[in-house]
């Protein structure tokens, strides 16, 4: 019957032209995270891979931190990798805001493992310069040092000096831009706010796009609230997300909510939108979802374990917000106003730790980097507004955020059409002993290309990054080049995490 099944489509597909033009995608890396490359699926599915926890990798435990502290940032640069937050003292007495006790921190590490806090002599604390402050709180009529996201500018032309920008600011002032030569001392790049219209009470991130030549900024607003001119602060409808774009950073386009398909809305805490680093015309984002009124923990288990109580001094706050759950959720977003939510459970879960059951956990850090040949590592908030809050470590493999699966039954996964760029097609894939892969090449109509057939394909077993495939009398692409091809895969018990159409080495 599965054979023919696929017979038919075969016929269909002959039938029918293109009613768009093959995909274009050279020689970049296809992580298969969304529906983009997929035309498609029978006996096989999309599968969200959970990341691993490797443990606490920053407590957030000196007198200059605070249990609130996060909104990290991380960013690699020549092999050091560089990791900002957001602390403040954890005395914040009756009528002080987050903003007027929030500093602007800074951690760094050669590995993504261990990280130290260097004492950079920059910023007094309580008579001593001996601690790892950038930037002490601003004035809440100037707050531009609140909630503050660094990013490398990778424009070219960028002066040496204005390499390192970052984003910070709050309602109703707005946003303005940070710069640094070396990403330690921070500077006001204009006097006032470069963008006003949002509600930005989140961390709010930015990135100059190599896919869509502009700066990008990504933003907090709500669904049912558009006049941010008002002097009175509201929440109204879901937490939602906006852009905005721009190719001076001082003058943007109008902003436009992003949208999510043909999903619910959710409470979408933050976005931490951020190109991907091994395929950077893919954003990946990890907002924290937050679930009002749903509960794990009872008021009794809370005052049992001193969970949530630094959460209850902040102003502004209300004693029933630590009851309320929240976990990370992954998206994608190839640019453009729509974020592709393949994916609607949780990414990272809450897990055994009571602690990360009291609401704003699951703040991840902006930003994820390679801790391994073989391995990255993103880094989630955890036991937040308690004693041992920190940012806890996840691991994965290099594109291991999704898979096209094929359980032992075995199944088939076609990709649309698209032009051949490079020569060698290189696989990241996992197997089980028993289980495998092959790889058919057909035409663009969907007939199998002789010297690149099922029958003409070992076995591909085994578990790697990066594998070439190679056919009997074939171990290149070369005679396809230009040509619009499909692959056909047919897996069992086997997992397809991307694919590269490799250049000549």
């Amino acid at each position: 019957m599965k054979t023919l099944r696929y017979a038919l489509f075969v016929s269909l597909c002959s039938l029918v032209s293109f009613a768009t033009e093959p995909l274009k995608i050279g020689h970049r890396l296809e992580p298969f995270v969304d529906h983009h490359l997929i035309d498609r699926l029978e006996g096989t599915s999309l599968r969200l891979h959970a990341p691993h926890y490797a443990g606490v990798a920053l407590p957030f435990n000196d007198a200059w931190d605070r249990d609130a502290s996060g909104y990290a940032t991380i960013l690699e640069d020549n092999g050091l990798y560089r990791l900002y937050y957001r602390g403040g003292p954890r005395d914040m007495s009756a009528g002080k805001s987050e903003g007027s006790t929030s500093y602007f921190c800074y951690a760094e590490s050669r590995d993504g493992i261990t990280w130290v806090k260097p004492k950079l002599g920059l910023v007094e604390f309580e008579g001593s310069k001996e601690n790892n402050i950038l930037l002490a709180p601003a004035p809440k009529e100037d707050p531009w040092t609140q909630s503050i996201s660094p990013f490398l500018d990778s424009r070219p032309g960028v002066p040496a000096d204005e390499r390192y920008k970052a984003i910070g600011g709050q309602w109703p002032q707005g946003l303005y831009v940070l710069v640094s030569p070396d990403g330690i001392k921070w500077r006001k790049w204009r006097d006032k706010p470069v963008f006003k219209d949002g509600a930005f009470d989140s961390q709010n991130v930015a990135f100059w796009s190599e896919a869509e030549q502009c700066y990008v900024l990504y933003f907090r607003v709500f669904t049912n609230w558009t006049d941010y001119s008002a002097k009175n602060f509201r929440v109204d409808g879901f937490r939602s997300i906006s852009r905005t774009t721009s190719s001076d950073l001082i003058n943007w386009s109008a902003p436009q909510r992003m949208t999510f398909g043909n999903t619910p809305l959710e409470q979408l805490y933050t976005n931490h939108t951020r190109p991907y680093f091994r395929a950077p015309h893919i954003y990946l984002t990890m907002p924290m979802r937050l679930v009002p009124g749903r509960r794990f923990l009872t008021d009794a288990e809370m005052d049992t374990q001193k969970l949530g109580k630094g959460f209850r001094g902040i102003s502004g706050h209300n004693h029933n917000i630590p009851n309320e759950v929240s976990d990370t959720v992954l998206m994608t977003s190839r640019g453009g106003t729509r974020y592709d939510r393949t994916f609607m459970e949780a990414f990272v879960r809450p897990g055994l730790d009571k602690g990360n059951w009291v609401s704003r956990n699951g703040v991840p850090a902006t930003g994820l980097i390679r801790t391994g040949p073989n391995e990255m590592s993103l880094y989630v908030g955890q036991n937040y507004v308690q004693p041992t809050a920190h940012l806890g470590r996840y691991t994965m493999r290099l594109d291991g955020f999704a898979s096209v699966h094929a359980d032992y039954a075995g199944g088939e996964m076609v990709t649309k059409p698209f032009v051949v760029e490079g020569e060698q097609l290189a696989l990241n894939f996992s197997t089980s002993a028993a289980g495998g892969l092959r790889v058919e090449v057909q035409t663009g109509a969907g007939e199998p290309i002789p010297g690149y057939t099922l029958e003409e394909c070992p076995v591909v077993v085994g578990d790697s990054v990066e594998r070439t495939v190679a056919w009997s009398t074939r171990t290149d692409l070369i005679p396809l080049r230009g040509q619009a091809v499909r692959l056909r895969f047919v897996m069992r018990d086997a997992d397809l995490f991307a694919l590269r159409i490799q250049p000549s080495r």
